[in-house]
């Protein structure tokens, strides 16, 4: 699903008009930056948790050359599933069948 498709979708649910949709799914989204941004986690209860992890600088290689180089310190926006999410993605399980014994040999005789 892309955002074209999210939009329409939500669109059909709230019998709202496409571009009134947009219009709030570019505010959500842009709020959440912005609260990125000032290193501000965003929780949405039921859904999940948007925040901000700080990666230090560290040395890497650069896979063409083999050489040494410095990769700069940066922050990346990473998202957590909330309970509801977790739950909803769970995959029913199938009942297990029973395993069949196995066939034993016949006892030997002991002479």
């Amino acid at each position: 699903m892309n955002t074209s498709d999210l939009i329409e979708q939500i669109a059909k649910t709230t019998s709202r008009p496409k571009t009134e949709v947009k219009d709030i799914l570019d505010a959500a989204l842009d709020a959440i930056v912005a609260a990125a941004k000032k290193d501000e986690d965003v929780t949405l209860t039921g859904f999940g948790k948007f925040s901000v992890r700080h990666l230090a600088a560290r040395k890497g290689r650069n896979p063409a050359t083999g050489e040494s180089i410095e990769i700069a310190a940066t922050r990346k926006l990473a998202f957590t599933a909330g309970k509801g999410v977790k739950d909803a993605l769970v995959l029913s399980k199938k009942p297990a069948k029973k395993a069949t014994a196995a066939k034993k040999a016949p006892a030997r005789k002991r002479s």
